[in-house]
């Protein structure tokens, strides 16, 4: 219960557990909006014990501290070391890109500017002394901020309340320093005998430097780190990198090999008690973000704590705006920590491009950001890819057999549900045909049903008749004489179990009410509890689907389609025999992964011999079911490779909707990941999907060599004309995109009013 002495709801008296940066900055802040509060932090390490060396953060932060206390940042600029330039060092070879704007100091430093402001200021500090209990400390302060790193012994002592989720990653790291300054971030790869390690150092000092080892954990074994002492380890660090060292040897601080830990927790705040910085959440140190993070969690606590009335909606307002962005970085340090776990797979691009790729690894820095930050760094990168001048990545051509595409903007397959009987009218008309005008290289059909039982929906289209096809004719011969260039695929599928719902829009995944049809699968097992229970396919009925589809290619070949698409994802017919959680059959055609394999090649091996020689045939698979024992990454690749060898000109990576319990990690460019890994392990072209948004995005991936082609849904249902639009904004012309002649008044973009920036979280003046 909180303590009565608050005044005006506001706390009078705050517990501080923890004396890190997260916790001191919190305490002056609180001290400084009210100096009559009474503020107590308690560190169980004395003043000068800390871990790690430096500390790195960025502008962003460094411009709330400068508003929200001009001493501090005053002290901080006095010390802070800056450089611009990262260094990447690729199998001997030094790239160099400038113009990222670092600052960092040593974290003894930091605590000691941080110890004499919250002394000048009236804090109570107490080192050498654990904590009290926090539910004792919750009924005699007003509020209890936990700031106890990630071993946080407060969120253990509300685990139940607080729910924490912990992971362990694949990396064992160690923190070193170098007595000598980097002049640069930099990045340094050694390829052992016992497998691939990592340096990141960087500058604290004009005369030191942070060094940190990381390597995965099979290869810290294999290299027999397990078995030395923290002397040996540091020295053969050193031996290891004498390169990036120049020969001098690295120092320790009671440095431990560790494996990161990420922190997720449903709820930060319980009663007056709220956790902050680790003990709430952890972001890789890939991204420098753990400092950056807490010093930004106290900023807004405190601004919170001023703008409320009670502590109660305070700390709701503090984790109703700390959680967005804390979970956006989050995204950003996992897709980070995991390139470098698979650093091995990127090592055999060309040097430029790996560069590239290790710089946008976050997916926060991109193409656009790194031609504003070193234009000169950018266009080798594009030279070396085999853009022509002034042609952004996403504009360079794909070949796919006999099918050149002249941009790398896919327009993804996205359902209509607008057919009647199968038949496309005049809506899909205008929809396939305003997107092929729009300046796609490709645009795709949704799935096109290879049967009227094999529909989602009543308003499903189909290609199994002859007047079907001439509908899609008349389509196809739209996008061939209006948007010269454009290409237009068809994807083929079966609904299997997830057929004979209605429309989206009427309710999702739901059933008729009436007029339903039969339903088969690999199993009779429905989608949802209650649902419809497919029958499960017998032999014969294999044999007959199977044909079905090859006529259906047969039709989709004369309506005049270039390119075909076989549906293998999204808990769809062929996608319900590629997992184990939809595919319980004792037969040939299930139980190990090569027999589940079984029905899907053979389907596509008929349609591949039905569909012309010289027109591209690709695959859509979910490379994650998203779910406790479903098809998992790895599967992904093997299921990828055998596509491949049976003749796959790319493979459509998407994820998910096999199964209704999935739980998917959604967030920008979420599944371009499993394309990566796909591309790089089966050797195989591939689509990226999945929350692409932005021409930068695309321009990103592309060059990063991630993909070869990005499948974009919403960004065209919200803009038909995409990229033509992201031509216009990149002031690109040229034969990767053509503005139809009726559009070219429209190719520059309107002006529009001034934005201004938002104002500083928390502003208190000197």
């Amino acid at each position: 219960m909180p303590s009565a002495r608050s005044q005006g709801n506001r706390p009078a008296r705050v517990a501080v557990i923890g004396g890190g940066p997260g916790g001191l900055y919190t305490a002056a802040l609180l001290k400084r909006l009210d100096p009559d509060r009474h503020i107590t932090l308690w560190e169980r390490n004395p003043p000068d014990e800390t871990f790690g060396f430096g500390v790195v953060l960025s502008d962003e932060t460094l411009g709330g501290i400068e508003h929200a206390d001009p001493v501090v940042y005053a002290a901080l600029q006095r010390d802070f070391t800056r450089w611009d330039d990262i260094d990447i060092v690729h199998r001997g070879v030094p790239h160099t890109s400038g113009g990222h704007g670092f600052a960092a100091l040593g974290r003894h430093r930091l605590l000691e500017i941080l110890h004499d402001r919250c002394r000048s200021l009236g804090v109570e500090l107490r080192f050498r002394t654990a904590a009290p209990d926090p539910a004792r400390l919750a009924r005699t302060y007003d509020l209890v901020v936990a700031a106890d790193g990630v071993h946080s012994t407060t969120r253990e002592a509300f685990a139940d309340v607080f729910r924490p989720r912990i992971t362990e990653h694949r990396c064992r790291y160690v923190w070193l320093a170098a007595d000598f300054a980097f002049d640069a971030f930099r990045f340094e790869i050694a390829e052992t005998e016992h497998g691939v390690m990592q340096l990141h150092g960087y500058p604290y000092s004009a005369d030191a430097s942070t060094v940190i080892v990381e390597m995965r954990e099979e290869v810290w074994r294999a290299a027999g780190f397990d078995g030395t002492d923290g002397t040996e380890s540091v020295e053969r660090c050193a031996k290891i990198f004498a390169d990036a060292l120049g020969g001098r040897p690295l120092k320790s601080n009671n440095s431990a090999w560790t494996t990161f830990r990420t922190v997720v927790n449903e709820r930060w705040s319980h009663g007056n008690v709220v956790l902050l910085g680790d003990a709430a959440h952890t972001a890789h140190f890939s991204i420098g973000s753990g400092t950056k993070l807490a010093v930004e969690d106290a900023l807004a606590l405190a601004a919170c704590l001023r703008e409320q009335p009670t502590v109660e909606t305070a700390l709701a307002a503090y984790e109703e705006e700390r959680r967005p962005v804390v979970a956006s970085t989050q995204r950003a340090a996992r897709a980070s920590l995991e390139w470098f776990e698979d650093l091995s797979r990127h090592l055999a691009q060309p040097p430029r491009q790996f560069a590239f790729n290790l710089l946008t690894r976050s997916r926060r820095v991109t193409h656009g950001n790194l031609r504003l930050r070193d234009a000169r760094f950018t266009g080798s990168v594009e030279r070396e890819f085999g853009c022509p001048p002034g042609t952004p990545p996403m504009f360079t051509p794909f070949r796919m057999r006999g099918l050149t595409l002249r941009n790398r903007v896919v327009v993804s397959p996205m359902d209509m549900y607008s057919a009647l009987d199968g038949v496309p009218g005049d809506f899909h008309l205008v929809h396939l045909g305003a997107r092929a005008l729009g300046g796609a290289g490709l645009v795709m059909t949704e799935m096109v049903c290879v049967g009227p039982e094999g529909r989602i929906t009543p308003g499903c289209a189909g290609l199994w008749t002859g007047r079907q096809a001439e509908a899609w004719r008349r389509i196809t011969d739209f996008v061939h004489a209006q948007a010269p260039g454009a290409a237009i695929g068809v994807q083929l599928g079966h609904s299997g179990r997830k057929g004979s719902t209605k429309r989206m829009w009427e309710g999702m995944d739901e059933p008729l009410d009436e007029g339903n049809w039969p339903l088969v699968a690999a199993s009779p097992l429905p989608y949802r509890p209650g649902g419809q229970v497919p029958r499960a396919l017998s032999r014969a009925q294999l044999t007959d689907l199977r044909e079905q589809f090859a006529a259906t290619a047969v039709r989709a070949a004369r309506a005049g389609f270039d390119l075909l698409e076989l549906h293998c994802a999204h808990g769809y017919l062929l996608s319900g025999f590629l997992s184990p959680l939809t595919n319980h059959r004792t037969d040939a055609y299930g139980g190990s992964p090569e027999k589940r394999l079984r029905f899907p090649l053979e389907v596509f091996d008929a349609v591949r011999a039905a569909w012309p020689g010289d027109r591209p045939m690709t695959v859509r698979i979910s490379a994650t079911d998203w779910a406790r024992g479903g098809v998992t990454a790895e599967d992904a690749v093997a299921i990828a490779r055998a596509f491949a060898a049976h003749g796959a000109d790319a493979i459509d990576v998407s994820t998910g909707q096999v199964v209704a319990e999935e739980e998917p990690e959604f967030g920008r460019s979420y599944q371009t990941p499993f394309a990566d890994r796909v591309r790089h392990e089966a050797g195989v072209p591939v689509i990226a999907v999945g929350a692409i948004s932005s021409w930068d995005d695309v321009n990103s991936l592309i060059l990063a060599g991630r993909t070869d082609l990005c499948a974009l849904a919403r960004p065209h249902l919200y803009d038909p004309h995409w990229t033509l639009h992201a031509a216009a904004e990149q002031g690109y012309e040229g034969p990767g995109v053509v503005w139809p002649a009726p559009y070219r008044a429209g190719s520059r973009p309107p002006r529009t009013g001034r934005t201004d920036a938002p104002k500083p979280r928390l502003t208190l003046g000197g």
